[in-house]
């Protein structure tokens, strides 16, 4: 077996929210060209931590409890937008508000995350990342960017939409990309030539083998040609099975933050455990790093 590890540095802390004065905002004079082929958020696996934006917090009298778990949540009502008033000031996720990417708000929804927002009245539907809180005003559920709403054509008001946040295992797997057989294919497709496994080493941890009524189902091992580009940690890789979802479940108890991002990859004779992906190798080295205090193990990082 080999072993290697995944996590990221806890953010700074996150200004309080602030509740949205919707008279005063609006758009900016000269927006940028062809904002309409604005390509949408790209959903990557991040990890939901505790505390901070993800805080219980008060606004205007009212108390908002974020889910911190990774859960889907579906929701059907009004939208709103917000412009220039917030435009280059920091969200409550600790980044910089851009009117001109496709971002959104929401009360409640663990941050950061991408959901999937559609407007039944034409059929328009966009993927936004999920970094900041609001709206704070009764019946309405999300507050978009400026783009995202442009591109529902909400730019006139508020409007219904039906919202859709994406969970890990629709990311990992490719399920939210709606209609693209090219994924379904992918996903089925025989997994790629044989890649070298990282140097044996030596740990300290749980056996690799135990009795089969602890091992997960089955239908959590992917094939690795299935798995999103970027960087990924490797916890181990494994001639059996059952080891790697054994190993799977011991570090999902241990490591409940990594939970969302780990899943188990099949590679011709090798079954590997591993989590991500992150966008950089800074991100993967710094978790890494974090594994390995907790577990006592040897990280290897790798790109894909």
């Amino acid at each position: 077996m080999v072993v290697a590890g995944c996590a990221t540095r806890a953010p700074s802390p996150s200004p309080a929210p602030t509740p949205r004065n919707y008279d005063r905002d609006g758009a900016l004079p000269n927006p940028p060209a062809d904002l309409g082929r604005m390509p949408d958020a790209e959903p990557r696996v991040e990890p939901i931590r505790p505390g901070g934006a993800n805080k219980p917090y008060e606004v205007m009298g009212r108390t908002y409890t974020p889910v911190t778990r990774d859960v889907a949540m579906k929701e059907t009502g009004l939208a709103s937008w917000y412009g220039r008033k917030f435009h280059g000031k920091r969200t409550a996720s600790g980044e910089i508000y851009d009117m001109y990417a496709m971002s959104a708000a929401h009360t409640t929804m663990p941050l950061p995350s991408y959901a999937r927002v559609r407007n039944p009245a034409n059929g328009r539907e966009v993927i936004v990342r999920v970094n900041d809180r609001g709206p704070f005003h009764g019946g309405r559920v999300i507050d978009l960017s400026y783009t995202a709403a442009l591109k529902l054509d909400l730019l006139r008001g508020v409007g219904r939409v039906e919202v859709e946040r994406l969970t890990a295992e629709d990311i990992r797997s490719g399920a939210w990309r709606r209609g693209a057989p090219d994924d379904t294919r992918l996903a089925q497709a025989p997994a790629p030539a044989p890649v070298p496994a990282p140097a044996p080493v030596s740990m300290e941890g749980p056996p690799a083998t135990v009795a089969a009524a602890d091992v997960p189902p089955p239908d959590n091992v992917r094939p690795l040609a299935s798995a999103p580009r970027g960087f990924w940690i490797q916890l181990g890789a494994f001639r059996d099975r059952a080891g790697a979802q054994t190993f799977q479940q011991h570090v999902t108890d241990e490591l409940d933050w990594l939970a969302p991002q780990i899943a188990v990859y099949s590679d011709i004779s090798l079954f590997r455990l591993q989590a991500g992906p992150y966008a950089t190798r800074e991100e993967a080295n710094d978790a890494a790093q974090r594994v390995r205090d907790a577990l006592q193990l040897v990280p290897v990082v790798v790109k894909r």
